[in-house]
């Protein structure tokens, strides 16, 4: 098998190609971080800069490791920098561990919506690698928040699914408040992740 020769790409473009393989995972940025002296140095001197790898490392500390104020105080960073998914993470963090949610009143419903689908389809390894205390809060928020979010008329109920996070998303038009359409999208979060 014939290998591209990356290194004899422009640098804006070996930038972008590091900037893309960063969106992946961690795992991948870190191979090509080892695959030679000028791509470790392109790496890091990327690295601290990109809010994309900003991004992902903060919700991998939050997750993952359950190092919630760093992986807060990274995805603050990433969002500060403009990127909308960690805009969006950053908001629904603070909404499920501290109860703040002066961050998600910021964000229109519209961009809500498409920027939670994004982040949710990456999956995060589908609640194998999420800390305990992630997993506490979504046992409590499915006793807490999903009887209140079916039996209460805001929003036309679409059909009678079972009330659970599996159907949280198409149990009710989109004429409902904003409270319970952000209760739907950490629903949606606690499901997805």
């Amino acid at each position: 098998m014939e290998y591209f020769p990356l290194l004899e790409l422009p640098e804006d473009i070996q930038a972008l190609v590091v900037q893309r393989v960063a969106r992946n995972s961690i795992l991948d940025l870190f191979c090509v971080r080892e695959s030679s002296k000028w791509m470790k140095a392109l790496v890091d001197r990327r690295r601290e800069g990109n809010p994309s790898t900003i991004y992902i490392k903060g919700a991998q500390f939050v997750y993952t490791f359950g190092f919630k104020k760093e992986g807060l105080a990274l995805m603050k960073r990433a969002a500060d920098a403009g990127y909308a998914r960690a805009v969006y993470l950053h908001a629904i963090i603070r909404a499920i561990f501290w109860s703040d949610v002066q961050y998600i009143s910021r964000i229109p419903r519209e961009s809500a919506e498409r920027i939670g689908k994004l982040v949710r389809s990456v999956k995060w390894g589908w609640g194998m690698w999420h800390c305990n205390e992630f997993r506490k809060k979504s046992e409590v928020f499915e006793w807490s928040f999903l009887e209140e979010f079916y039996s209460y008329n805001c929003g036309n109920l679409n059909d009678r699914l079972w009330w659970c996070l599996l159907h949280i998303d198409r149990s009710k038009d989109d004429n409902m408040c904003d409270l319970f359409f952000w209760i739907k999208e950490l629903g949606c979060l606690f499901r997805d992740f």
